[in-house]
């Protein structure tokens, strides 16, 4: 009977090494794809539209130049394909691959799978910073503006994101424990103060700047330039090379803060390196797309569904596929209603807001809060 009971156990184990290397085969290769699918959705972005470049066309004018029968880019391609498109490929690059990590590191610190820059506060934190820099860079925060030049918008932007998480923390956590109800409701709350905030500087805004503002807030890539991701690139790509480190740590946290601390992970330090790095990426994104919501619940939930929730995978590939979905809706915003140009961030919602209703749906004790 022991015997049985051993080799039954066994079995199990067996069972569990060969899910785990089932799961993780499936993850590197999803991760493998969503590098190829990043590729050609930036080729596909980098052609699409006005001009007349094909994709084709442009690999062939980047590997073999101009030849007899491979004629170079005209000028005005030239100029719309590197001086307008590109930059907005790779802002829409960092932006998403932000957005969707700082979803994912804060679902695993708060083990909350509703947990989202957006959602708690994060993004109009950090929106708050950046209108008032937009706002009274010129007056009130000009010693700001001028010590600091390009980077007082990610930084302002940075510093309200970084705020807001502290205090939602502070407030969702008693004694180790993070309550979701709190965490929710206190997000709500913070938001709505940002939001108010943000509504004063707005009011006291002159016509240019509320121009500016109207659009912004919506969140769009349409004013991306170089010196845009001079200023807020090495921010977000900082903030990214900071969570791999952290993901054996987020796994561990799933169990539990006491158990993570018990297997070694410094708790404390995790989370003032995770809380740090959302905000840093947050406030950088904010402050040159605007407000783009849904992505960081949206990628970490799809790809859970898909390769699991052990985060040394995740990460990686939520920046991946937030990347690439950002260019998708940035593709659709500029194309849906040519000649104008629609707000990315109705785009994002439009997508994110059902996508949240049906993930309420499939959690009722959520609901029933």
């Amino acid at each position: 009977m022991v015997d049985q009971t051993i080799a039954g156990d066994a079995g199990v184990q067996e069972r569990g090494r060969r899910v785990d290397g089932d799961r993780s085969a499936r993850a590197l290769l999803v991760i493998g794809l969503l590098a190829l699918a990043l590729a050609a959705t930036a080729l596909f972005s980098l052609t699409w539209g006005a001009s007349d470049a094909s994709a084709l066309g442009l690999v062939r004018s980047w590997l073999f130049g101009a030849t007899p029968g491979n004629e170079a880019l005209s000028m005005r391609d030239s100029v719309i394909v590197y001086d307008i498109r590109l930059p907005r490929i790779v802002l829409g690059m960092l932006v998403g691959a932000a957005l969707a990590v700082s979803g994912a590191v804060m679902q695993g610190l708060f083990r909350n799978p509703l947990a989202d820059p957006g959602l708690v506060g994060v993004s109009a934190g950090a929106s708050l910073g950046a209108v008032s820099v937009i706002v009274l860079g010129a007056t009130v925060l000009a010693p700001f503006t001028a010590l600091l030049g390009s980077y007082a918008l990610p930084f302002a932007a940075f510093g309200g994101g970084l705020l807001t998480t502290v205090i939602l923390y502070n407030v969702a956590t008693r004694q180790g424990r993070t309550s979701i109800a709190t965490m929710l409701l206190a997000g709500i709350a913070l938001g709505a103060m940002a939001m108010a905030l943000t509504g004063v500087l707005v009011y006291i805004a002159d016509d240019r700047q509320l121009r500016d503002l109207t659009f912004w807030q919506l969140g769009s890539l349409a004013g991306a330039t170089w010196l845009k991701i001079a200023g807020a690139g090495p921010i977000i790509i900082l903030a990214l090379a900071t969570t791999p480190f952290m993901a054996k740590g987020l796994n561990a946290l799933a169990l539990g803060e006491a158990t993570a601390s018990h297997l070694g992970v410094p708790v404390q330090r995790l989370k003032y390196v995770a809380i740090v790095a959302v905000s840093a990426a947050i406030g950088a994104s904010v402050a040159v797309s605007g407000g783009i919501g849904f992505v960081g619940i949206v990628v970490p939930h799809l790809l859970r569904l898909a390769i699991g929730p052990d985060n040394r995978y995740l990460l990686p590939a939520s920046a991946l596929l937030g990347a690439c979905l950002l260019l998708l809706a940035d593709a659709v915003s500029r194309t849906i209603v040519a000649p104008a140009e629609l707000p990315i961030g109705i785009v994002t919602a439009a997508v994110g807001g059902p996508f949240f209703l049906w993930i309420l749906l499939r959690k009722r004790g959520v609901v029933d809060l």
